[in-house]
């Protein structure tokens, strides 16, 4: 698919938890010469006991860190995605990870606090009572609170963050974190007006057009 995207100068924005993006690096630095993508990393926590009952068979806290190190070096434009944030859980790493990701090369971050739609919740108690069950009760209360209003359930970029009193504070908390590590800057529009029809970029592929 990158290689499409180079031949065709088709603009790309990743965001993955997996180090295999660094098997593309080539492809992504080429991409990035000509402003065609962008990287988001995805950071849960730092602490790797946590990250193996989180999500387990992936990539492990310090080898994000190094993508994205290894991607800023490239000069890819990177960012990190602190997500999910979970209340009680990992929420109180949020400004040591803001802090790692800028050292590693970070460029910007955003967080997603955690959602609960539908089946998940029943899956997401599950692991809780599994494993926190001490805090599963007072995860679940904070998270129900504040996904409750229909707009804060359906509504883009509000769905994200929640609303409520734990929402708002972890807004203000991101907020200062980010502009203290200086990850609040926006990034770098992608350009559109380079593209290539396939056909144009390689005319020895023989893709069909939609009315032939």
């Amino acid at each position: 698919m990158l290689e499409v995207a180079l031949q065709t100068r088709h603009p790309v924005s990743i965001v993955t938890k997996g180090a295999l993006v660094l098997r593309d690096l080539d492809l992504l630095s080429e991409l990035s010469a000509q402003r065609l993508v962008h990287v988001s990393v995805s950071l849960t926590t730092l602490d790797k006991a946590l990250k193996n009952r989180l999500e387990p068979r992936t990539a492990s806290p310090g080898a994000r860190l190094k993508m994205i190190a290894e991607l800023h070096q490239a000069g890819v434009p990177t960012g990190v995605m602190f997500a999910p944030i979970i209340p009680y859980i990992n929420d109180h790493e949020l400004e040591t990870m803001i802090d790692a990701a800028k050292d590693a090369g970070a460029g910007w971050g955003a967080y997603i606090l955690l959602r609960l739609p539908r089946e998940v919740r029943s899956l997401f108690a599950e692991w809780l009572n599994n494993h926190y069950p001490e805090r599963a009760a007072k995860v679940l209360n904070v998270l129900d609170a504040h996904h409750q209003d229909a707009k804060a359930r359906t509504q883009w970029g509000v769905r994200m963050r929640g609303t409520g009193v734990f929402a708002d504070l972890l807004r203000q908390r991101f907020a200062l974190a980010i502009r203290k590590a200086g990850l609040d800057k926006a990034r770098g529009a992608l350009r559109t007006d380079l593209f290539c029809p396939p056909r144009q970029a390689a005319p020895d592929y023989r893709q069909l057009g939609l009315f032939d």
